[in-house]
């Protein structure tokens, strides 16, 4: 199963940098991965809120296929322990062919962004910032890669 995490935006804080390309290798010993960075939207300010969710969410669908499991990162999607999401990485090994994880802009996703995605995961109650998600999502994907390996990072 390959796998996929789309960004809306390029991180510009060179410590995620730094640790986002670590893990990415990192999961890149379990299973094929990769990251897509879909540009930030210009000239923003004469956009709203929806318009700005409408564009980024063009931008998203035309890089998934109809064979894709998407999943969005999502306030709203469900929260699981680490053990759990490594569990449910590994029934979706066993049934995707890409699996596409999505972290959306500043304002989320549009309608049809949602009405595409086979799920939703939330990485927490608290709100972090874009910057921080994609690293702790990364970490948390290398995590469970190594929990379904039976490996030493996680402690339970």
């Amino acid at each position: 199963m390959k796998s996929l995490l789309i960004l809306v935006g390029k991180t510009t804080d060179k410590l995620y940098q730094t640790a986002i390309a670590d893990y990415t290798d990192r999961i890149g010993h379990y299973m094929p991965f990769d990251i897509l960075v879909i540009p930030e939207l210009k000239n923003t300010r004469a956009l709203s809120e929806a318009q700005q969710k409408e564009r980024e969410g063009d931008l998203i669908l035309k890089e998934l296929t109809p064979q894709d499991t998407v999943v969005l990162l999502d306030e709203h999607g469900r929260e699981r322990r680490s053990i759990e999401f490594a569990e449910w990485l590994r029934k979706k090994q066993q049934t995707a062919r890409r699996l596409v994880f999505i972290i959306g802009g500043p304002y989320g996703f549009s309608p049809a962004v949602y009405q595409r995605a086979n799920d939703q995961i939330s990485l927490s109650q608290m709100t972090f910032s874009h910057q921080m998600v994609r690293l702790i999502f990364v970490e948390q994907l290398y995590r469970a890669c190594t929990i379904l390996k039976g490996e030493k990072y996680h402690h339970e």
